[in-house]
């Protein structure tokens, strides 16, 4: 789907996110990636094939 160079990683690939965005709606709290990706602002995660990513910010650390 990537027709970047360097080629983007995939939507199986742990650093996905990393892909560049072809549509973005702030807006709307939502991002689509050029592998597939739609990238939510919670940092959830639609997957090109229907997986669900829960959202997965990270945790203040605690003092």
């Amino acid at each position: 789907m990537c027709t970047h160079t360097p080629t983007c990683p995939t939507a199986n690939s742990p650093d996905r996110e990393a892909a560049i965005v072809v549509a973005g709606h702030p807006e709307q709290g939502w991002s689509l990636l050029c592998n597939g990706v739609l990238l939510f602002e919670d940092t959830g995660e639609l997957l090109p094939d229907g997986r669900i990513v829960d959202p997965h910010r990270p945790v203040a650390a605690l003092v």
